[in-house]
């Protein structure tokens, strides 16, 4: 009798077990069980975590290189964790890296102290986004995961999170897929390894364990065009819950049809640091810029810059080049590029708009000296300044540079007109339409990324 109350209170101990499939290229579900039960999700929190890191940094509250000091609570926090000391400082980067592939709840604390100034104050940020993903019974508490009271998901929330991650931030879902990678003090290996290594087309995302919450593990795989992603929440052990989402993902591969359209999920609306005014606040990091919130759009500009993204992604969809350009970009995205400077002299004013040509309607540009090849529909009007960064032997390497700065640096560049200038000394890559202070609050954000960068100004 002893035996079976021990068998008994050990299995009341165990953690639930929720899982649920999905198509990632649609969103459609193949499997769900225990899918809106509220759980501890242990560290598929970081998911999370990272999502906003890479928020930020889109939007200009802090650049990869920017050096982070670390507190007292954030070196104290126990292990998985890197060995971050505290008072010391470390690169925005190398913190990323560590939270993604590690799962080093130190490093997580320091991003959301880093953004946020607090803990606290992160948590209350990762909640109003989740929210804003359409997580509605999500509610986070800390950036790491260790089990606290309220602090809760679901199998389908942490799927939807998986699923932004993948269409939001393709650029660094690389880093998900990592055996290892160096975190600025140390290489660490990826918890997630055994399963990468183990299934075919395994290329993330985040494994999670605490005693309250179990095993969990939120896994994306991709086999020809079928891309599927599987939660499993309460696994008894690490190799029995990789082995139960083996065979989900196998399920999922059966299920989903050969062929699907890709129907990215919309983005959220941006929910950063908000003071007791409502207004978005950017965190105080060390070297972060002072001046970091995108220009004031011009009255009846918002209706042209949709026009031009809307351009911008019908382009991407059907040119071959711009798609290797993507993919080349993503696969660097953690390495700013670089590029000689040239003399400012050698570059044209902007064209008029009544002169601009889309790449995309396959119109030839008139007969002039030096041919330009304009890539994105301009929105500028008036505006006469641009920025250069950098000159070029091809233009295939021009247009990749500009392709991969306009997805580092949405923020001041959105709307611009990214043109390739040639001449008998190269390719010159330029973002141009833009006033004299968006210029340079361009070039000082890019020289911040250690990008060459220098402003075009009027003949």
């Amino acid at each position: 009798m002893a035996w079976l109350s021990l068998v008994v209170a050990t299995q009341s101990l165990a953690a639930p077990y929720a899982a649920m499939v999905i198509d990632a290229r649609t969103g459609e579900v193949l499997h769900s069980r225990n899918a809106d039960t509220r759980l501890h999700p242990a560290s598929l929190t970081k998911m999370m975590t990272l999502y906003i890191a890479f928020e930020a940094v889109r939007n200009g509250e802090i650049t990869l290189d920017t050096p982070v000091r670390i507190t007292k609570a954030a070196a104290a926090e126990p292990p998985s964790k890197l060995g971050l000391r505290s008072g010391q400082t470390i690169a925005f980067r190398y913190l990323i890296r560590a939270a993604a592939v590690k799962s080093a709840n130190d490093a997580a604390t320091a991003i959301g102290i880093a953004l946020s100034g607090s803990e606290a104050a992160f948590a209350r940020r990762m909640t109003r986004t989740a929210k804003a993903m359409g997580m509605s019974r999500t509610t986070f508490k800390n950036a790491n995961g260790l089990t606290e009271a309220g602090h809760l998901s679901t199998a389908r929330d942490m799927t939807t999170l998986g699923r932004h991650l993948l269409y939001d931030y393709p650029e660094y879902y690389n880093l998900f897929s990592r055996q290892s990678t160096y975190a600025g003090i140390k290489t660490v290996p990826n918890t997630n390894r055994r399963l990468l290594a183990a299934y075919k087309g395994a290329d993330g995302i985040k494994t999670g364990y605490t005693r309250a919450a179990g095993f969990n593990l939120v896994a994306s795989a991709k086999r020809g065009n079928e891309r599927i992603i599987a939660t499993v929440f309460g696994g008894k052990s690490s190799a029995s819950r990789n082995a139960k989402v083996a065979e989900l993902l196998d399920m999922g591969f059966r299920r989903a049809p050969s062929r699907a359209p890709i129907r990215k999920p919309a983005r959220p609306a941006y929910a950063g640091n908000t003071g007791l005014g409502g207004a978005i606040q950017v965190a105080s990091v060390i070297g972060a810029p002072r001046k970091s919130l995108r220009p004031v759009m011009r009255p009846g500009a918002g209706v042209a810059v949709q026009v031009a993204g809307a351009v911008a992604e019908t382009a991407a969809k059907n040119g071959s080049r711009i798609q290797d350009g993507i993919a080349a970009a993503m696969a660097a995205a953690d390495i700013a590029p670089t590029a000689p400077r040239v003399d400012s002299a050698d570059t044209r004013p902007a064209l008029r708009p009544d002169n601009l040509v889309l790449a995309s309607t396959n119109a030839s540009l008139p007969a002039e000296p030096e041919q330009e090849v304009v890539t994105r529909l301009s929105t500028s009007g008036g505006h006469l300044w641009g920025v250069n960064v950098g000159r070029y032997t091809t233009r295939y390497e021009a247009e990749k540079v500009l392709l991969k700065t306009a997805l580092s640096e949405m923020t001041t560049l959105e709307g611009t007109l990214r043109k390739v200038n040639q001449s008998s000394r190269g390719f010159d890559a330029t973002f141009q339409g833009m006033t004299r202070e968006q210029a340079d609050l361009a070039c000082r954000r890019l020289k911040a990324r250690n990008v060459t960068c220098f402003m075009i100004g009027p003949s």
